[in-house]
């Protein structure tokens, strides 16, 4: 049976996960945490953190009512698991973007350490609510029941593109007394923002703009013009086509993000504003980059020329290049957009058909979700076979996004990762995500000789110190710690984080450091020449190493972030709730991207510094370790010395 919009009386039920997240007693919190030392709260309100775009209003008919996406399954769920838009968008991060115990943990932690913050991140999670005005708070204590939506569908099919050209909107279709009208374009939604000044410039910081009549939005010009006609103040309005819809854009909308707290400087720091008014310049480039996904892939080759992957990687059925965030993220399939499809008429049927899978990367958190949705999960559509399936879309979207080479260099292991997505990798917000290289050496009864890279999945504890762990790592100066009385350095406070102290991560093709450094996305710490969208990574073979069994991880939730949402939240149980549904569903065990074994031959003892050739450099080494013991000691008699030099000449070139 197809599932039926939301009732009225199901409207005040609340799931088990509202009410842990929500309503968990302050008082035992408090007593579980660690003590919290003497931080202090910036004082931070609601013109610190507002943003140009569509403004909430609890007034509006219909800003207030961004309509739940169980109105939705009647013609769009339950016909196929792979590309039904409803089937395969309920069990994404995007539709449960609201009900993330994560977010929810991490929500608390940024309003203890700025007043209100959390309404900035609420507006991305739960665009509804914020819309209706029931964020101001900056906590979810005044959401209904339709607010944990999260970014559903009517609310992207309500958005309108901010810049008026080619890929705006072709218009409204209206009846009036029974004869439709000349489309009315754009401007009409847009022109009373741009004369208050709220048309954003820029991209990012959820600084959407949503159409004031009640119409649908999509990419498509042939939908029959029956279907999802609204009623406006007497008037009828029809489906809008959308080529925004299909523009990485649309997505830039959320997936750049910048506090606007903080401002960069001649120096290019960033410092605190004066507080209690908007940012000063309005403009992303001059504020904090939190994260810069969509940046990353505007500087890349997807975004000029595209990328064509000769195996059929992320596109579905697309044959062309790869160049929207769409493209991998909802990939094309054969089918049908609504239940109409059922009736075997091709005119229903699309070869280019969305799927509103958007896979990512959280391995674990959409588990813990449908747990706590409890006796809610199957009502809410987040079914077993949904959850599941959206696991492993997600898992082979890691799997997809990485190739590893592994060869013998010498007496090294050469393990080169290759970055075949269309952004950083990993990308997004530095939450504990993480990849590494795991290396296993082995001697030929395959008994283990080393290992690089450990991970103790019981305890959930890498051993990062002899490998590349790829990540980024943020913080506070000086100056915000004297603020806060938080110590320098780095740490997990998304609200306060004013620096970069590490960014490794790979870039995409087309990379170019000059691009990325303007837009704030530039490796730190650490180098990539332009172009260059690999990284490589040396590893002496240890003596008795035959083979090596080389894995490149992901892991989404690391214990040391996961610790610091259940130990520094002093205000509620989400902390708390978060770490146990983490150890609960297998604390975030990390994913394989990538695994290959090599056979290894033993090492030319006369290549001294291991880089495969036997040369100057490797004459340098011998004659710095001259008359002594050790490594250049080629023979083993105890010395370096002429005997040690003819082994080394022998073996020249």
């Amino acid at each position: 049976m197809r599932q039926q919009a939301t009732p009225r009386a199901r409207r005040g039920l609340t799931i088990a996960l509202t009410a842990a997240a929500i309503a968990a007693s302050s008082a035992v919190a408090v007593a579980a945490f660690r003590d919290s030392g003497t931080q202090v709260q910036i004082p931070t309100t609601a013109q610190d953190f507002f943003q140009p775009g569509t403004q909430p209003d609890p007034t509006s008919t219909t800003l207030n009512a961004i309509i739940p996406s169980q109105n939705c399954t009647f013609c769009h769920s339950d016909y196929s698991p792979t590309f039904a838009p409803f089937d395969t968008w309920v069990a994404s991060m995007m539709g449960q973007s609201a009900r993330d115990p994560i977010w929810h943990a991490t929500l608390a932690i940024a309003n203890q350490d700025a007043h209100g913050s959390g309404e900035f991140c609420i507006r991305c999670h739960a665009p509804g609510a914020w819309l209706g005005g029931r964020s101001s708070s900056g906590t979810l204590q005044d959401f209904n029941y339709e607010d944990f939506d999260g970014i559903n569908c009517h609310f992207c099919h309500r958005a309108v593109n901010p810049e008026l050209g080619p890929d705006s909107a072709i218009g409204y279709a209206e009846e009036q007394n029974g004869v439709m009208q000349d489309p009315d374009p754009d401007p009409e939604v847009l022109s009373p923002l741009a004369a208050a000044g709220l048309i954003p410039q820029g991209h990012g910081n959820a600084r959407f703009i949503i159409d004031p009549k009640d119409v649908r939005r999509g990419p498509f010009s042939d939908v029959p013009i029956n279907f999802h006609g609204q009623s406006f103040n007497g008037e009828r309005v029809w489906l809008i086509t959308s080529p925004f819809h299909s523009k990485s854009e649309f997505c830039g909308t959320c997936h750049d993000v910048s506090n606007p707290v903080f401002t960069k400087n001649a120096a290019g720091q960033y410092q605190l504003n004066a507080l209690n008014a908007p940012h000063p310049t309005q403009l992303p480039s001059d504020m904090f980059p939190e994260q810069r996904t969509y940046s990353e892939w505007k500087n890349s080759d997807f975004a000029t020329t595209g990328v064509t992957f000769a195996d059929g990687r992320f596109g579905g059925a697309l044959t062309g290049p790869m160049k929207s965030c769409q493209d991998c993220h909802m990939p094309d399939q054969v089918g049908g957009g609504c239940v109409f499809w059922d009736t075997g008429d091709p005119f229903f049927t699309r070869y280019n058909m969305p799927a509103h899978s958007f896979a990512g990367s959280n391995t674990w958190v959409i588990d813990a979700i449908a747990d706590q949705a409890g006796v809610d999960a199957e009502y809410l559509g987040l079914t077993p076979d949904r959850v599941q399936a959206a696991k492993a879309r997600n898992i082979q979207m890691l799997r997809d996004a990485s190739d590893m080479e592994v060869s013998q260099l010498g007496g090294n292991l050469k393990v080169r990762v290759i970055n075949q997505s269309g952004h950083k990798l990993p990308s997004g917000y530095p939450e504990g995500r993480r990849m590494w290289i795991n290396v296993r050496f082995l001697d030929g009864q395959g008994n283990l000789v080393a290992e690089r890279g450990a991970y103790n999945l019981g305890a959930a504890t890498l051993q990062s110190g002899d490998t590349k762990v790829y990540e980024a790592k943020h913080g506070i100066d000086a100056a915000v710690a004297a603020a806060t009385g938080l110590p320098e350095g780095e740490n997990f406070h998304l609200a306060l984080a004013n620096k970069k102290f590490k960014d490794n991560r790979i870039p995409p093709r087309g990379f170019t450091n000059a691009a990325f450094a303007a837009d704030g996305c530039g490796p730190v710490n650490y180098s990539y020449a332009d172009g260059q969208h690999w990284d490589d990574t040396l590893y002496a073979i240890p003596q008795g190493a035959s083979q090596a069994v080389v894995t490149l991880y992901y892991q989404t939730t690391s214990r040391e972030y996961i610790e610091f949402l259940r130990d520094q939240n002093v205000t509620d149980g989400t902390g708390i709730l978060a770490h146990s549904l983490w150890a609960q569903f297998g604390k975030s065990a990390p994913v394989d991207m990538d695994t290959a074994t090599i056979p290894l031959a033993p090492a030319n003892p006369a290549d001294l510094n291991g880089d495969g050739v036997v040369n100057g450099a490797d004459l340098g080494v011998m004659l710095a370790g001259w008359n002594s013991a050790g490594p250049t000691d080629l023979n083993q008699d105890g010395t370096t010395n002429g005997a040690d030099l003819g082994i080394l000449l022998a073996n020249w070139g």
